[in-house]
């Protein structure tokens, strides 16, 4: 008797902690880092108190906490909360409470402030992680066929890189059929793919930023028209942990961020487009409030390389698919405008296309332009665009696999160098490229 009432208290202890971790359904996440906060996410299975602990790595004793969030069924059951009692330059160590109970992960939990270099010393060096395009299986609403996702690893080798941080480049959701006429569905698909368990230590450690393109935004190809494109931003807001979402009071979900020397423009490529086969109207997908915001803050901008992330590729020379020169009065202004205010150290980043290539478009009296496009992460790729005519795109950049791109910032102050790394998913580099600041001067 004696030994069936311990089987029993061990029995109902762990059925206990069981449903208690089930409370997670993903996360948490590191999203953006300041000198003075960072914002950190998870997402519960229903309505419950969320806190986070967390600590300087060299002083684990001094426990601070955040303040508390009730999740709720409205966000997805989401909490974004905010780290601010932090110190520039430190590296903390951090749980989440939920209703009451710490939780622990068998991965490392950590986040890292910004450091206060400025006046003080050279800009900290620095890397960080692209990809876009991240389809995750879902058998009963994936069409019939042969599975388009797969390979998930690829995020254990995006962590093995180490970087500080990930720009997601769209495409970071695939809505589906049943999905994206309701807020049900959008919701369903965010929190579904967002549990992949291969996808939560890098979540936990690395700091994370995003844009979207059309199939987190809605439909294929879909542009303004789309119905539910409101209920797909607040979607974006409640899982993604941006710094802001839209600019001077108008929706979509532009923001900008620095990182060490370097400025980061994260661009809406879906809420403002106009349809693309649109005859009796100027198209655009920026839109012009957008677009004069682009250029006020390029402008505005001190940093050694300007980093325009966009869904789509930006300089293809080819009008096919959904290349912005299919936009061509708006393309033009944008390249127009970047040459006439001569600004200087402007580097494009983008996703969409299934494939990865670097497009460099020289300039008569002026620097190069160039468009890192780094596609899929886990959907199809797309072999037959192997043929595609960009005239712009460098020799022996394209890669037709599953892949991810790593830039690695570093160098003296006036001599700042940027590497490109391209991977295949199982994390081996197959090309790189090199950029010194001063290629990209007047």
């Amino acid at each position: 008797m004696r030994h069936l009432n311990f089987y029993c208290f061990y029995l109902i202890l762990f059925s206990f902690l069981l449903s208690n971790k089930s409370i997670i359904s993903s996360g948490p996440m590191v999203g953006y880092s300041e000198k003075m906060e960072v914002a950190l996410w998870i997402q519960t299975t229903k309505k419950a108190e969320v806190i986070f602990l967390y600590w300087d790595i060299n002083n684990p004793d001094n426990i601070l906490r955040t303040n508390n969030v009730i999740t709720n069924k409205e966000s997805g059951f989401t909490a974004t909360i905010i780290a601010d009692l932090v110190e520039p330059g430190k590296i903390y160590n951090y749980s989440p409470v939920i209703n009451g109970s710490e939780f622990k992960f068998d991965y490392i939990l950590e986040f890292q402030t910004q450091e206060h270099w400025e006046y003080r010393k050279d800009a900290p060096n620095f890397s960080f992680a692209v990809g876009s395009c991240a389809y995750t299986n879902e058998t009963e609403k994936d069409r019939p066929g042969k599975s388009y996702g797969g390979d998930y690893f690829i995020y254990s080798n995006i962590l093995k890189e180490n970087p500080d941080f990930m720009i997601w480049l769209g495409d970071n959701v695939y809505l589906r059929e049943t999905d994206w006429s309701t807020k049900t569905g959008i919701y369903h698909r965010y929190t579904h793919d967002r549990a992949l368990p291969e996808l939560q230590a890098l979540l936990a450690s690395v700091h994370h930023y995003a844009i979207w393109d059309d199939h987190d935004f809605g439909p294929n190809n879909s542009d303004r028209s789309f119905r539910g494109k409101d209920i797909s931003y607040q979607a974006f807001q409640d899982f993604w942990a941006n710094p802001s979402y839209g600019i001077d009071n108008n929706k979509g979900i532009t923001t900008q961020f620095n990182w060490s020397d370097l400025d980061f423009f994260l661009i809406d490529n879906r809420y403002f487009r106009s349809p693309q086969n649109r005859e009796t109207t100027y198209k655009e997908i920026l839109g012009e409030k957008q677009l004069d915001w682009l250029i006020d803050a390029l402008v505005s901008s001190k940093a050694t390389f300007k980093i325009v992330a966009i869904g789509g590729q930006f300089l293809n020379s080819e009008k096919i698919f959904e290349n912005h020169i299919n936009w061509e009065d708006e393309h033009k202004e944008l390249l127009y405008l970047i040459e006439k205010e001569r600004i200087e150290g402007v580097i494009f980043i983008s996703g969409d296309r299934h494939f990865s290539e670097l497009t460099k478009m020289a300039r008569y009296n002026s620097y190069p332009l160039h468009d890192f496009t780094v596609s899929p992460l886990t959907s199809g790729y797309c072999d037959i665009c192997k043929d595609e005519d960009n005239k712009y795109r460098i020799k022996d950049s394209a890669v037709f696999e599953r892949n991810f791109a790593i830039f690695n910032i570093s160098g003296s102050r006036n001599n700042r160098l940027l590497e490109y790394t391209i991977f295949n998913n199982s994390g081996d580099p197959l090309w790189k490229y090199k950029i010194n600041e001063n290629e990209l001067r007047y």
